[in-house]
């Protein structure tokens, strides 16, 4: 778990960053959803759990009609929705952002679709890139009966598709949703230079604008 691991010397992140050299990515091409959430009134929030939550972050902050994104932790209970805890992989949370976004703008199953494409690897069980452990499971948090319903939809119709070479691992699941601790807000904007987002990050970041061109802001 490389960013668990900050009293690790510079020159030695550096080589498990590989150099802070950012390998190539794409976009797994994926179908548009054929159920989705009827647009309401006003801003929603879709929480969603793909490994690392700085990466996670990253990507749906650059999605146009995303308003807002919150790094935190999902699944577990308040007393131990912190890094500390979470990092011990006996809390039940998962890393998780929550994001506000516009219906009318973009929606649910579209936001779906960039987390199933580029965000993550659906098909990781308890592990996405160098991280592992069930705090970075493949999870989505329905926060209504719309969203379980459109995102069982969406996993059985890419799954039917074959877009990817394994099994899809992620879970639907129920929770609350913690924000987590200021240091990790908007961390790969504050820190551009960390070998973990040069190395990790960066790359999901510059799939998602090739993969997505009208929608990336």
């Amino acid at each position: 778990m490389i960013k668990h691991l900050p009293l690790i010397a510079p020159a030695a992140l550096l080589v498990l960053a590989g150099c802070g050299q950012a390998t190539a990515e794409r976009a797994v091409p994926l179908p548009r959803a054929a159920q989705d959430v009827p647009a309401a009134p006003g801003l929603q929030h879709a929480v969603l759990a793909g490994g690392c939550f700085w990466g996670m972050e990253a990507v749906f902050e650059h999605v146009k009609g995303v308003r807002n994104v919150i790094s935190g932790y999902a699944g577990g209970t308040a007393d131990t929705a912190n890094y500390g805890a979470v990092s011990t992989e006996r809390t039940r949370h998962a890393e998780a952002i929550r994001i506000t976004y516009d219906p009318r703008v973009v929606s649910y199953a579209t936001l779906l679709r960039v987390y199933f494409s580029v965000a993550h690897d659906p098909t990781q069980v308890n592990r996405q890139g160098p991280d592992s452990g069930p705090s970075y499971r493949s999870a989505i948090f329905p926060q209504n009966a719309q969203q379980a319903a459109a995102a069982r939809a969406y996993i059985a119709q890419i799954s039917r598709a074959g877009a990817f070479p394994r099994p899809i691992a992620t879970k639907i699941e129920q929770g609350r949703f913690f924000p987590a601790e200021a240091e990790h807000q908007d961390f790969f904007n504050r820190n551009p230079t960390h070998p973990y987002i040069v190395r990790w990050d960066k790359p999901k970041v510059a799939a998602f604008k090739a993969g997505f061109p009208t929608l990336a802001r």
